[in-house]
C-alpha cells in the first residue's frame, strides 16, 4: 500500500523544487550533529514552525528508521494506529515503510494495532518527512498515530517501543511530532508551556501528562511526546534538551492568539 500526500500544497510546498527551497530556508547555515535517542518537533505549516522544526533535525545524526509518533487530529481509525507496511509518497519521492519494526509492534503490544485509517487524512507524521528527506538518504519510517491514551497505555506503549529497538542492530530515532499551546496569549502559552517543557526537560514522562492534563494545555501531541519520552528512558536517556521555542506571533506579529511550537532532542 502507497500512501499518497494528504497536506503538499498546503502545509508545505507541493513541487519538489519549491520543497527543497523552502525546506533550506528552515535549516541553520551550521550546527553540531550529536546522536540522539528521540526528539519533539512541531507539525503546523512551514512558515510558522519550519525554523523551529529545521533547527531540530539539522542537529541530529541520520537513522536507518524514524519511528514518527504523532497525534490523531481527525478522530479517524484506531487509538493506537500502525501504519506498518507499504511506502509514503512525498514531493521529494518515495519513503519505504519499516514493516519489520511495524511487525515486532504488532507482536508485542496489546495496545498498537494495523490501521491506515487514521493516517489517511493527519498531518502530524507527513510533515516531519520532508526534512528527513532533504538531511538524510537512505532511511525508512514507521509512523505511529496515537489517540488520547490513557497515562497506563502511553508507558505500555513506550516499554514496547523501548524493546523493539533494543533488539534491532539498526539505529533507530524517535520522533514525537506535537505542537505546544493553541489558540492563547502568548504570556499565556509561554507560562503553560513553560511547565510542559520543564517536565520534558526533567524525562519524566508522568509529571507530563500530569501537568497537561491538570493545566489544560492545549499540546496536541503530549500522548505521542509521553510514550517517547517513557521509551526513551527505558532505552537510557541521560538527558533532554530544548532546541528552539517559538509563536506564531513571531510570523504574524500578532500575540494575542498564538500556537506555539518546540524543539527538543533526547540523548
Amino acid at each position: 500500500m502507497q500512501r499518497k500526500p494528504a497536506v503538499a500544497g498546503m502545509f508545505y510546498e507541493g513541487t519538489e523544487k519549491a520543497l527543497r527551497s523552502q525546506v533550506a530556508a528552515c535549516i541553520p547555515s551550521k550546527a553540531e550533529k550529536v546522536d540522539v535517542l528521540g526528539v519533539v518537533a512541531p507539525h503546523a505549516g512551514y512558515i510558522y514552525s519550519g525554523s523551529v522544526a529545521g533547527a531540530v533535525y539539522c542537529g541530529i545524526q541520520p537513522g536507518d528508521t524514524f519511528l514518527i509518533l504523532g497525534p490523531n487530529h481527525t478522530g479517524l481509525g484506531a487509538e493506537a494506529s500502525l501504519y506498518a507496511q507499504g511506502a509514503w509518497e512525498f514531493p521529494l519521492g518515495k519513503v519505504d515503510i519499516d514493516e519489520e519494526l511495524g511487525e515486532d509492534l504488532l507482536v508485542n503490544s496489546r495496545d498498537i494495532v494495523r490501521d491506515t485509517l487514521a493516517h489517511q487524512s493527519e498531518h502530524s507524521i507527513e510533515v516531519q518527512v520532508p526534512f528527513l528527506q532533504y538531511l538524510f538518504h537512505d532511511f525508512k519510517i514507521l509512523p505511529l498515530c496515537l489517540g488520547p491514551l490513557d497515562l497506563n497505555r502511553c508507558l505500555n506503549i513506550g516499554r514496547t517501543i523501548a524493546q523493539a529497538v533494543k533488539k534491532t542492530k539498526k539505529k533507530i530515532v524517535l520522533i514525537a511530532s506535537t505542537d505546544m499551546s493553541h489558540y492563547v496569549s502568548r504570556e499565556i502559552a509561554s507560562k503553560k508551556d513553560g511547565m510542559a517543557l520543564a517536565a520534558m526537560e526533567n524525562r519524566d514522562p508522568v509529571r507530563l501528562y500530569e501537568v497537561v492534563r491538570n493545566n489544560h494545555i492545549s499540546m496536541c501531541g503530549f500522548v505521542p511526546t509521553v510514550c517517547l519520552m517513557a521509551a526513551c528512558n527505558e532505552m537510557g536517556a541521560t538527558e533532554a534538551a530544548l532546541v528552539k521555542y517559538s509563536t506564531s506571533g513571531d510570523v504574524t506579529g500578532d500575540f494575542s492568539r498564538v500556537v506555539a511550537y518546540a524543539g527538543m532532542i533526547i540523548k
